[in-house]
């Protein structure tokens, strides 16, 4: 029985970050190569995540330009050779038992906000009517980002963590949004009370005890429907989901609509996400009319059962899929391979899923150092 199975007999919980053990492990290729290269130059960590769109590094030396070049090359084509494997030797993201066999989590997402006046509505909607917590912020130069979720970020378990005390709540590992501005930026991502700018992001779900749409609403929100569940489109412009339930982490997954599911799949699991038993947050399972049935046709993915994951939709047939500006990205921390060095760097590799959806990749401890050094 795992570690967190214990605590879940033990005491009621509203939140957590894990629930199962996993499988999956980092494995040497090309782009895992691309990655470890990015590693030897290190710099200070607060920008990590660069903009999305189109597979890119940080930095002018031709070296850099080639590696961005070979792993643009992969992605490009769908082919990239599998940078996670299921061999548990020496895999882990952190310190946390849930994740002592997997090199890889999906720890969140990056959204761009206009200005500061849509920054501030979407912390207090993401507070007042999901009951995020800001967990971490930081200041560089003109841009302010500040991180929101449901519990500690670490991965490792917090001093101040004791059984059976402690809720889930104040476990480590939890996902975040992080609420990114640039004051230099003069980009009109989302007209508040819009529909969202863009279609390749269904929506965010989130599984909390309860949300107030009454909130959703004077922050900004635009509410598309509330029939035992509600669909908004937050102050940003990112639609998001609200089931009322229980799930160990509240922020359960980010829907995808995919030009080809199926070619959606290969590109994750070329990322070493597998298909996993889809996640309810109620134990009616979907079969009542607050919480639906899993999409017929979809696909659930994550490269742990304990971690976040993404589930891939069949969008309209003969309908170009428009990526959603607000959106930066996925973000993926990861586990390097034995021998490389993970001193993090300031080089960053970001690219597009193929309906047009950023992913990021930090590692393990790089990230460790950012969030302690942004922690509040």
């Amino acid at each position: 029985m795992s570690f967190i199975r214990m605590v879940c007999l033990s005491q009621v919980v509203a939140s957590s970050a894990f629930m199962l053990p996993s499988k999956g492990n980092v494995k040497s290729s090309a782009l895992q190569m691309a990655l470890e290269e990015a590693h030897q130059n290190d710099q200070e960590p607060s920008d990590y995540l660069p903009s999305p769109n189109t597979i890119s590094t940080k930095g002018s030396s031709s070296r850099r330009a080639m590696l961005s070049k070979v792993a643009g090359s992969l992605v490009s084509t769908v082919a990239i050779a599998p940078i996670f494997d299921a061999t548990p030797a020496g895999a882990e993201v952190g310190s946390l038992p849930e994740l002592a066999d997997t090199n890889a989590i999906l720890q969140g997402l990056t959204v761009n906000v206009a200005d500061q006046s849509q920054q501030d509505s979407m912390i207090s909607f993401l507070q007042e009517a999901f009951d995020f917590k800001v967990l971490r912020q930081n200041q560089a130069g003109p841009i302010t980002d500040t991180w929101l979720g449901y519990g500690p970020e670490q991965l490792s378990i917090p001093e101040s963590f004791e059984l059976p005390v402690s809720s889930f709540g104040e476990y480590g590992g939890h996902a975040s949004i992080r609420v990114r501005y640039d004051s230099k930026s003069i980009d009109a991502l989302y007209r508040k009370g819009a529909d969202a700018p863009g279609d390749n992001i269904a929506f965010l779900q989130v599984g909390v005890p309860q949300y107030r749409i009454s909130k959703m609403v004077s922050n900004g929100g635009n509410v598309i429907d509330a029939y035992g569940i509600v669909n908004v489109v937050s102050p940003c412009g990112l639609p998001m989901r609200g089931i009322v339930g229980i799930w160990p982490d509240p922020m359960m997954f980010v829907a995808i609509n995919c030009k080809d599911v199926a070619e959606s799949r290969r590109f994750y699991e070329q990322l070493g996400f597998f298909e996993q038993e889809y996640p309810y947050a109620r134990p009616s399972k979907g079969m009542g009319q607050f919480e639906p049935l899993q999409p017929k046709g979809s696909v659930y993915l994550s490269t742990s059962p304990n971690a976040m994951g993404i589930l891939l939709l069949q969008g309209p047939k003969r309908k170009k899929i428009t990526p959603n500006p607000v959106l930066q990205s996925l973000n993926l921390v990861y586990r390097p391979s034995s021998g490389s060095s993970d001193e993090g760097t300031g080089d960053e590799i970001s690219f597009s899923d193929p309906s047009g959806t950023g992913i990021s990749f930090v590692s393990v401890d790089r990230f460790e150092k950012e969030e302690k050094r942004t922690r509040i």
